[in-house]
């Protein structure tokens, strides 16, 4: 077929896909804790980290690490790299989805 658009492998990735939606799905500039975003996953601490390293490595996440008070605290949020590479993985999903149009062929 010609013309089918390519998926971003870094996002296709079913479990980041889910990490890349569900940041997705917070206004731009929003940032989650790792651990409600592990909570909302259900996914291990190891296996999360796995897969926002190679999205940080991407440039599609940011990972912030701070404290309140003195308890650190780990922010994840994704960047407007990440935002634009996610609408555009959507869109060229939505293109391999839609039914092929006949062209007034038979």
């Amino acid at each position: 077929m010609i013309g089918l658009p390519e998926l971003d492998p870094v996002i296709h990735a079913q479990a980041r896909l889910r990490v890349t939606s569900s940041l997705a799905a917070l206004p731009a500039g929003d940032k989650i804790t790792f651990p409600r975003l592990q909570q909302l996953l259900e996914m291990t601490a190891g296996n999360l980290s796995t897969h926002l390293r190679k999205l940080e490595d991407a440039g599609y996440v940011e990972i912030t690490k701070s404290h309140q008070r003195r308890t650190p605290v780990t922010y994840v949020e994704l960047t407007k790299i990440g935002r634009r590479a996610f609408e555009d993985y959507t869109a060229a999903l939505r293109t391999l989805l839609e039914p092929p149009s006949n062209g007034g062929a038979s």
